[in-house]
């Protein structure tokens, strides 16, 4: 059984529930995303003009993140501005279970639509909000994307080599981590209103959820006492070799021994087993104060071999390792494909596309597979139909008053 075959019995966890997801680029997405895939009916609202992903211009793909993050869902584009706009929004919320969003501090309130009016109209409503640094403390106010968090958390200053001076990392993971973060305390909400009844406001901040991340480079701090360094593929802590990421005949291979029994195996290997009881390398602290030794002989013997081979032969012992893969390669890795973490659909709009399945996998009911992300207001009139009764001559009037956005001002 395939990652997305939907036969797998039970009912989808969270099937019956509603989500209003006013989410923007990255984190509050994919939670929302996260929630469709496992049976909700989430509900993105984007303001007439579309959401930030949704406006990206540039390269060929810079469009395409916003079909990665909201598969799944259906679209209404609103108005929240608009006294009309508004008062559909609390209609909606009066039927929601769950809301989303990830707008800075403030926003919500501003447009009249804070969690203390939302709770009132619906008091079983669970209000998940995403920020930057969070509603409370002096950084609240700062603007946050990805680049700064990881600026403001040491994510950053941890990364790349002394060479190099600071780094982001290539994956947006503060956003990730957050939406996943949100995600949890979501689910926990709920948990607590079918005890008590009541919804109400969490939070995530983005620089609290990527914080734990760096246990390695704390520990460092905290037992050293001094900053700790970057380490470029090192381990953060320098607590560990080898670990790192050695030169092949085709490309590179990353490998970590975290026992001396790994080491052992390694050597075996190598076909130098005497290494393993070599004192300069026979324990853990020894090879950390051999490194550069330790990183000489095992890049020696990665770089004459491709990654496959070197890999193959590490497997047969069971040595951490993996090749380094390019991004093209675990786009088309028949793994992720059977895993369902990329799943190939067709796109009416983009046409044959690669998305993303959910990495939730529940023995009762596996994920939905990921259905089109849709286009702007693209359900405008099923949405207000089901969910509020209006006509299609309603839905068109509020459209041609510019209260909703029309589906083809995405085009």
């Amino acid at each position: 059984m395939t990652a997305t075959d939907t036969s797998a019995k039970g009912a989808q966890p969270l099937a019956g529930l509603t989500v209003l997801d006013l989410g923007q680029m990255y984190n509050g997405s994919y939670c929302g995303m996260l929630m469709a895939l496992h049976g909700a009916r989430v509900i993105k609202i984007e303001p007439p003009s579309g959401e930030a992903l949704r406006l990206r211009a540039g390269s060929p793909g810079a469009r395409l993140p916003l079909y990665l993050v909201n598969s799944g869902k259906k679209a209404l584009s609103l108005d929240l501005k608009s006294e009309r706009g508004v008062e559909i929004f609390l209609a909606l919320v009066r039927k929601a279970d769950v809301l989303i969003e990830n707008y800075a501090p403030g926003t919500m309130e501003k447009l009249g639509l804070g969690h203390e009016r939302l709770l009132r109209e619906n008091p079983r409503l669970v209000y998940g909000a995403s920020t930057g640094y969070g509603a409370g403390g002096a950084f609240s106010a700062y603007p946050a994307m990805d680049l700064t968090i990881q600026a403001m958390t040491g994510t950053m200053a941890t990364t790349g080599t002394e060479a190099t001076g600071p780094m982001k990392t290539g994956p947006a993971g503060a956003d990730f981590l957050c939406g996943v973060h949100l995600l949890s305390a979501i689910l926990m909400a709920l948990l607590q209103r079918g005890i008590t009844g009541r919804g109400q406001r969490l939070e995530v901040a983005m620089a609290d959820a990527v914080i734990p991340s760096l246990a390695s480079s704390i520990a460092f701090y905290l037992g050293m006492g001094t900053e700790p360094p970057r380490t470029g593929n090192r381990h953060s802590g320098l607590a560990y070799a080898p670990y790192n990421v050695y030169a092949a005949a085709d490309g590179h291979l990353a490998l970590f021994c975290v026992r001396n029994e790994h080491w052992a195996d390694l050597c075996h290997v190598m076909d130098q087993p005497a290494l393993a009881t070599d004192p300069r390398f026979a324990t853990i602290a020894s090879r950390v104060q051999n490194m550069d030794a330790v990183d000489a002989i095992v890049g020696e013997w990665v770089a004459r071999r491709t990654r496959a081979d070197a890999f193959a032969q590490l497997m047969v012992r069971h040595v951490p390792s993996a090749p380094v893969l390019r991004v093209s390669e675990v786009m088309q890795e028949p793994h992720f494909r059977q895993r369902g973490a990329i799943v190939p659909i067709d796109h009416p709009v983009m046409g044959p596309l690669l998305v993303l399945g959910s990495p939730l996998h529940l023995g009762e009911a596996l994920p939905l597979p990921p259905s089109p992300a849709p286009e702007l207001g693209q359900h405008n009139a099923e949405i207000l139909g089901e969910l509020l009764g209006l006509s299609a001559a309603q839905v068109d009037s509020l459209e041609q008053a510019g209260v909703l956005g029309r589906a083809a001002a995405s085009a």
